[in-house]
């Protein structure tokens, strides 16, 4: 399978849904200022297999819908989106867990870039 290729930065669209999950576990008003820190953010990059084990997250099936379609557009060659991360114990994945996990599956050791806050 080819190396996945990424985006320089996330789409408009990735925040927005950060900011639905975030509101989930934190006060709506936190949301907030935590995904405005995620848009101004410089990205990083962190290994799929450290960013899943912060996470305390499971590895999502090779078979669910979300991680097969990026698997599939790693192998057409189509770029993904970095993924956007919150500090905390454990590592929020505020948007992405499914392009981690697919990734994961090319290779554990491959660098996801992400913005983390």
């Amino acid at each position: 399978m080819p190396s996945p290729a990424w985006k320089k930065d996330p789409e408009s669209h990735d925040f927005p849904a950060a900011l639905d999950y975030l509101e989930l576990v934190l006060e709506p008003e936190a949301a907030q200022r935590v995904v405005a820190k995620l848009n101004d953010a410089n990205t990083v990059v962190k290994k799929a297999k450290d960013i899943l084990r912060a996470s305390e997250l499971p590895l999502l099936p090779k078979e669910n819908v979300h991680v097969a379609e990026n698997i599939a557009k790693v192998k057409q060659g189509k770029k993904l989106s970095p993924v956007l991360l919150v500090r905390g114990r454990p590592l929020i994945i505020a948007d992405g867990y499914h392009r981690v996990c697919a990734i994961y599956y090319l290779s554990e050791d491959l660098e996801v870039p992400c913005r983390l806050a």
